[in-house]
């Protein structure tokens, strides 16, 4: 039997479906639309298929949605400035920058202007610590993805042993976070480690974010693990992941499809925090009453 293939698009469908509840209720009972911002420097091919499907999923789900498409030498300062000014928004609940950006825009600087907040992309530092320190807040979109992936399709995690491929600060470092609050034990790899492959294949569950087309083969894994494939890759015009399927197929007990697999719930999730920090936004507004009517 080959492994189960594990539909993201699916899963994802059913998170909108939860979603457009949550969403109707806002505006229906509160009068409140939750808002999305989403920036945009230069003019990526890759990046623009992906703001492309996340406005979309807005329109789905009926969150107002707004792109500002920024030009590629767009000067730091230019962009600083807009993003102060969506911080200052009422209708604006959460604010994306779409990665990557141009070499002349610093992503930690840019990053930080967002008010934590409004950030649904989860990779301010702020929300960051929170997520270190194990408190509440808003869980980066890719690894929160890739949970619910791990969650919906029954994947025991607690006790298991965990193998991450790609230490960067979107993916590899807040998933372990992640899986560590899940009681996972968990292992980073990355292009330092020694005999990647040796490692891998201790895990029953492994996730490959290393941005590098078809390495995992049948080699890298356990019998029977679960592969979480986070690679986007083009080659010769098609999109493939960083896993072999072919070859992974034959040992994996489930596998994520690239494309279909985590992208859609990447994208679930930031629909996701979009609407829950429209609810936060309702509360806030409600304790500001509380408080007017108290002072008289």
């Amino acid at each position: 039997m080959g492994a189960i293939i594990l539909d993201g698009k699916s899963m994802a469908q059913d998170i909108r479906k939860e979603l457009k509840s949550r969403v109707q209720s806002l505006t229906d009972e509160h009068g409140l639309r939750p808002g999305l911002a989403v920036l945009m420097a230069g003019d990526d091919p890759a990046s623009k298929i992906y703001v492309k499907n996340k406005i979309k999923a807005c329109e789905d789900l009926h969150i107002y949605s707004e792109m500002h498409a920024l030009p590629h030498d767009v000067p730091q300062a230019d962009i600083l400035i807009l993003i102060r000014e969506l911080n200052a928004r009422e209708n604006i609940d959460g604010i994306l920058v779409q990665l990557p950006l141009p070499r002349h825009l610093p992503f930690a600087e840019i990053t930080q202007t967002i008010n934590p907040e409004k950030d649904v992309d989860g990779l301010h530092p702020f929300t960051l610590g929170k997520l270190l320190l194990g408190q509440e807040t808003f869980l980066p979109c890719t690894p929160m993805g890739i949970l619910e992936i791990l969650r919906r399709s029954d994947t025991r995690i607690s006790g298991k042993e965990a193998v991450i491929i790609g230490r960067s600060s979107i993916v590899g470092k807040p998933l372990a976070l992640l899986l560590l609050r899940e009681d996972a034990t968990v292992t980073i790899c990355h292009s330092k480690t020694e005999n990647i492959s040796s490692v891998s294949r201790r895990a029953d569950i492994l996730v490959v974010a290393a941005g590098r087309p078809g390495m995992v083969t049948a080699d890298y894994i356990k019998e029977g693990a679960v592969v979480i494939d986070v690679g986007i890759n083009r080659v010769d015009g098609k999109v493939v992941g960083d896993v072999n399927s072919h070859e992974a197929g034959k040992k994996a007990s489930a596998i994520t499809p690239v494309p279909g697999g985590v992208g859609p719930l990447t994208i679930a999730m930031l629909m996701q925090n979009t609407v829950r920090s429209a609810e936060m936004r309702l509360v806030r507004q409600a304790v500001i009453t509380h408080l007017h009517l108290e002072g008289g």
